[in-house]
């Protein structure tokens, strides 16, 4: 830690055929780290974790370890439902050499605000590495509240949270009591901007996979004391933040990716390709941010 303000969700690539491309995500990482990441979070939401196994998830952080270990963060998605399976593979991770893991709040089974607390606070003792708590309401079904991240907070290797609540009140106060160092990065692309402006540090995106060095520019802008630069950058790239959410994540950002010539492949069941108009509205939202030529 510090891991740097644009750390990518990073997709996890499949072959046609739908099993793990392991030397496609040493490609891709090595890409994404040349072109604007700071760091790599392998297998959260836009890896697809629900649909990896346990072992898939272990030679995901190995291979994408191999690629980029030493030149940017590696970021494990350690979190599940179950807080004994979420120790056992963090503990995994943590052997594997990995820079920190990622939590996210346990989804379906709608712990309370104290269960959430002990469920993190559980994982965090079983482990010495560096944790990213992660919190998606729409994804979960539980919202974790800004009392409960900044009691988190106190936890000594408990150092960030990635917010992706859409409530700019709720980060703003976390930003606002939390301890010296805890940093909040947006877990949304279209609000890395208005998050900074209140004190986020930086983003956990998906965005970046296509457009990471303009958005490598637009947080430095910012950081820099260059608001207009920073705005107009946020402004260009708003069209490719929302075409990348006009279905499920990670169908679209696996499409663009296919549309840039990088490795990606299917998403599994049980999401489904873009269909023909998703695919092209996500052209269209690449070139006008130019990252795809025109024609």
């Amino acid at each position: 830690m510090p891991w740097g303000r644009i750390l990518t969700a990073m997709v996890t690539p499949f072959t046609e055929d739908g099993k793990l491309d392991l030397d496609g995500a040493k490609q891709l990482a090595a890409y994404l780290v040349d072109h604007g990441s700071d760091g790599l979070v392998v297998a959260g939401t836009t890896g697809e974790s629900p649909a990896l196994s346990h072992d898939e998830k272990i030679a995901l952080f190995r291979a994408v370890k191999e690629a980029v270990g030493g030149r940017a963060a590696v970021i494990a998605g350690t979190g599940t439902n179950s807080t004994a399976a979420s120790i056992e593979l963090s503990r995994e991770a943590e052997a594997l050499g990995v820079d920190g893991l990622m939590l996210v709040v346990p989804y379906y089974n709608r712990p309370s605000q104290e269960g959430l607390y002990q469920h993190f606070k559980a994982i965090a003792g079983a482990v010495s590495l560096p944790i990213i708590l992660y919190n998606i309401p729409s994804r979960t079904g539980r919202n974790m509240e800004a009392a409960t991240t900044l009691r988190l907070a106190e936890i000594k290797n408990i150092v960030a949270v990635k917010e992706a609540s859409g409530d700019m009140d709720q980060a703003t106060a976390i930003i606002k009591d939390a301890p010296p160092g805890f940093l909040l990065y947006s877990g949304d692309d279209s609000l890395t901007l208005p998050l900074m402006a209140v004190g986020a540090h930086g983003v956990i995106s998906v965005a970046s996979h296509v457009a990471g060095e303009k958005m490598q520019a637009m947080v430095r802008a910012f950081a820099g004391g260059d608001v207009a630069a920073a705005a107009a950058l946020h402004r260009e790239l708003f069209p490719l933040f929302k075409a990348l959410f006009i279905t499920s994540n990670p169908v679209p950002v696996k499409e663009a990716l296919q549309m840039l010539g990088l490795p990606s492949g299917p998403v599994r069941l049980p999401l489904v390709g873009a269909n023909q108009a998703e695919k092209e509205k996500i052209a269209a939202a690449l070139k006008e941010a130019g990252v795809l030529p025109a024609g």
